[in-house]
């Protein structure tokens, strides 16, 4: 799709946060079906977003692809903060706008999400019947169980005594304390640095927004999307979003489901293997949108 197809949107959440969004209509199609696309933990719109979007557009799929509130060209503070309920607050009025748009068929509604909000789309696949199909990108499955295999049991318990230390520090009236999202070297690093060409990536988080993950279990809601069709698209040498309790979670949802294992590292699947991830979530929404 080109880009001048693309129409830049903005619409209020229901505490009046404005997130800034791109809406990629059908080609040649009225009354589509439309996707409501966001992206992981901290990262943007920009950053490879719009490829999935242009390959839904070109198989008669609209998009809505949004930045999260705090991040990119959305409204709301602190800045470079995730609070996974928010957001799945703000994916459900992302699913009301779009179900406004021009071209739209309010009737069929898909979410797809990656990494932090795969997790998303699981939640609210599960508790909105508004949405006809999910598809989960290598999603975060459960915040705490990620958290002991990222970090070591005494370095852990460091983290816990700086989120304690965060908490005082703000009731005492200062701002949220930040922390790098990626360092130089890691594979976070590594996909920054190819996919953020225009330099917009902020490359931190508030220490709550680690607090906050490891609060978050949406493997707890995964058993209850069916009827609603789920595709999971997985790596399997994910150590960001782990392999196994990604397959863990799809054990156990059910009927109807389909799940893709590529032979990937997590962010692989929007780069050397965007073709097979992105064209698996196209056929899926077309065959159940």
């Amino acid at each position: 799709m080109t880009e001048h197809l693309r129409e830049e949107k903005t619409f209020r959440t229901e505490d009046g946060t404005r997130l800034h969004s791109w809406y990629y209509p059908a080609h040649n199609q009225n009354d589509a079906p439309c996707v409501v696309l966001s992206h992981g933990f901290s990262a943007i719109k920009s950053m490879g977003l719009a490829q999935y979007a242009e390959c839904f557009a070109a198989a008669g799929i609209a998009s809505l692809v949004y930045d999260h509130r705090n991040y990119g060209q959305s409204e709301g503070e602190p800045r470079h903060e995730s609070n996974p309920w928010t957001q799945v607050h703000d994916m459900r009025d992302a699913i009301s706008f779009a179900q406004t748009l021009s071209g739209v068929d309010a009737g069929r509604i898909g979410v797809w999400g990656t990494s932090y909000s795969g997790g998303h789309a699981i939640v609210v696949g599960a508790i909105d019947r508004r949405v006809k199909c999910v598809v989960a990108q290598v999603p975060l499955v459960s915040g705490p169980s990620t958290l002991r295999q990222w970090i070591p049991a005494a370095l852990l318990a460091k983290m816990r005594t700086r989120f304690e230390s965060d908490r005082l520090a703000r009731a005492n009236g200062e701002a949220p304390r930040m922390t790098t999202s990626s360092r130089e070297g890691d594979e976070t690093w590594e996909w920054k640095e190819r996919v953020d060409t225009a330099g917009e990536y902020a490359n931190e988080t508030t220490q709550r927004s680690l607090e906050y993950f490891e609060e978050y279990e949406p493997t707890s809601f995964i058993g209850r999307i069916g009827p609603t069709p789920l595709l999971m698209i997985i790596a399997n040498r994910d150590t960001s979003t782990p392999t196994e309790g990604q397959l863990t979670a799809y054990n156990l949802a059910t009927e109807p489901k389909k799940l893709i294992v590529l032979d990937a590292r997590h962010y692989d699947v929007y780069t050397d293997l965007f073709d097979q991830s992105a064209g698996a979530a196209r056929d899926w929404f077309t065959q159940h949108l």
